[in-house]
């Protein structure tokens, strides 16, 4: 009879033993991982004991029919006859091997950046507890930040896990299942590259600071720091020498023998089986979370993960320019006119062009994510204004980047393939400040200068200032290079008829017919004035840019008094990082 089998008889006849394969100490995503790996490679018998009352993933704790003794603080581990025996606070456990995976928070930490420290706003290494329908951001890159997010959605916030420098392969399996369960889900966005570089106040709530091009500057409810955690020490939990000289027990996160880090989870659930458990035959471990191969079936489940979301229109403006919406499964995209939202397929889909995207083979099972503009489809089925700001359905005016030598472009080329009725990954949360929030009077002049999609936002701003009776002079001018590129065209020109405050002004610079004229052309030599009877005056005008307008088109406004508009000094031309 083997070891397991002695172990499993030996439970069910005697109801007062407690006899174990495996017993785990700690509840933390890297417990989960050892417990459902050893479980897997074919242990009977593995229990782990949590002196609090939840460990990390509640949720996979049923899912993975795990053994788990909650409010269990252990007292001592000792090495009797050979056998291990674990003592708690309500029972004593014989077992064979011990994974100590409780990791406290290292003390004294205290975040590398600026923050306040007049609020109760701002949280190092507790997890706030009443969060209902609050804003958090949670910062770090290691499995405590995916078990403090984890934890602050399930308790209904709306959580951005800004997880600069993380590395997902390096993640606990539990813990990067997590993260791909919540952004699935889109109860949390995850900031992969993004770290805030300073905490402030604002109206006495929490702003980040990420001076980051990609990411704006963002207001949150709370911010809450997951700050990395050491290993226990042995004489925390009343370890003796006899267990530490077993090589029957081991510490999760920290190898012994090579006295350096090592990454917790699957592997040394295997290495625990291996060394403790010969008998016990491993499985090969498989790339992405253990389970998916690459075989032909693996896309399938692959977009069964990660993907939320459904493209119900895919409309080609011509075969490199599409109008899509994209329906989320669950919770609306409820959005301000001129915010965006981020899209994403898989490197496991297939490419329109014949480039190869570099390092694929690494890489082929992950998400690809972009972030888009959010634009509006305008008229409703009966011809009305439509107010698309409820998030039921997103739409965004998105062109196909071409490869380069220098750039192998990963997302449109595989979106280019895709029809209504395709899944797609749209992300959690809607942001960003380019908004009409600067315009409060109805009779002030509003400006849209752009390029190509850059387009997408202004068309949904025009709309919600239409929509609300903004009786200014509202204008939207886009260059292009040809007709072809504007996929709004006739709408607009709808809106011309409808609103005679409203005028339309494209410039395509690549048609045979047509004077070549550019955006800075047309500050510098008053079109507005001369077409449609609108002086820009920076005592009454606010422009907006997107896109990929000259730089000389902010220099040629801010000659006539124009001023840029930064967060903690207002102006009136306002922008989209896009350029």
């Amino acid at each position: 009879m083997t070891q397991a089998a002695d172990a499993q008889d030996s439970a069910s006849t005697d109801p007062t033993s407690h006899a174990y394969n495996l017993v785990i100490v700690g509840g933390t995503a890297g417990a989960i991982s050892v417990a459902i790996s050893s479980q897997r490679s074919g242990l009977g018998l593995v229990r782990i004991v949590e002196a609090g009352t939840v460990l990390a993933f509640p949720d996979l704790v049923g899912e993975e029919q795990l053994d788990v003794g909650y409010g269990e603080a252990v007292t001592s581990i000792d090495c009797v006859g050979g056998e291990m025996v674990v003592t708690t606070t309500k029972q004593t456990y014989t077992t064979q091997a011990v994974m100590v995976a409780q990791r406290p928070t290292l003390d004294g930490w205290m975040p590398n950046i600026a923050i306040p420290r007049d609020t109760n706003r701002v949280h190092i290494g507790d997890v706030p507890d009443h969060v209902e329908d609050e804003d958090i951001l949670v910062i770090g890159a290691s499995d405590h930040a995916v078990e403090v997010a984890s934890t602050l959605a399930d308790h209904g916030g709306r959580v951005v896990l800004a997880a600069g420098g993380m590395d997902p392969t390096k993640l606990s399996p539990a813990a990067a299942h997590m993260a791909r369960r919540l952004e699935h889900d889109r109860r949390a966005t995850i900031l992969y590259r993004a770290v805030p570089d300073g905490i402030g106040l604002s109206d006495g709530l929490p702003m980040a600071f990420f001076n980051d091009r990609r990411t704006p500057d963002l207001q949150f409810d709370r911010v809450v720091f997951a700050p990395r955690r050491r290993t226990l020490s042995p004489s925390a939990i009343g370890i003796t020498d006899a267990a530490l000289k077993s090589g029957q027990i081991w510490f999760q996160g920290f190898d012994e023998a090579a006295q350096q880090q090592v990454s917790p989870g699957w592997r040394i659930g295997v290495d625990i089986a291996k060394s403790c458990f010969p008998q016990v035959e491993i499985p090969a471990p498989t790339p992405a979370n253990l389970k998916v191969q690459r075989l032909p079936s693996a896309a399938a489940d692959l977009r069964d993960e990660h993907y939320n979301a459904t493209i119900t229109r895919f409309e080609p403006t011509h075969s490199d320019l599409w109008v899509l919406r994209v329906k989320p499964d669950h919770r609306e995209g409820s959005h301000v006119p001129g915010q965006y939202a981020s899209l994403g397929l898989g490197y496991w889909e297939r490419r329109v062009d014949s480039a190869v995207d570099p390092g694929l083979d690494k890489r082929w099972d992950k998400l690809i994510r972009r972030s888009y503009s959010i634009s509006s489809r305008m008229f409703d089925h009966h011809g009305y204004l439509v107010d698309d700001t409820d998030g039921h359905e997103l739409e965004f005016y998105v062109v196909l980047v071409h490869p380069t030598d220098a750039n192998v472009p990963a997302l449109t080329p595989r979106l280019a393939l895709k029809q209504p009725g395709d899944r797609i990954y749209l992300g959690p949360k809607v942001a960003g400040r380019y908004t009409l929030a600067h315009v409060t009077d109805p009779t002030s002049t509003v400006v849209f200068l752009s390029t190509g999609t850059g387009e997408a936002p202004h068309n949904a701003m025009v709309v919600e200032l239409l929509r609300k009776g903004h009786t200014g002079p509202i204008i939207s001018t886009v260059s292009v290079r040809q007709w072809s590129d504007l996929g709004y065209l006739e709408k607009h020109r709808l809106l011309e008829e409808r609103f005679s405050n409203y005028h339309y002004l494209p410039l395509p610079t690549r048609e045979p017919d047509t004077p070549k004229r550019y955006i800075q052309d047309v500050i510098a030599n008053d079109e507005f004035a001369k077409q449609f009877g609108v002086d820009l005056d920076a005592c009454n005008t606010h422009i907006f840019l997107c896109g990929n307008p000259a730089i000389g088109a902010v220099q040629l406004l801010t000659e006539r008094g124009f001023v840029l508009d930064r967060r903690k000094a207002p102006g009136n031309i306002h922008y989209e990082e896009y350029w």
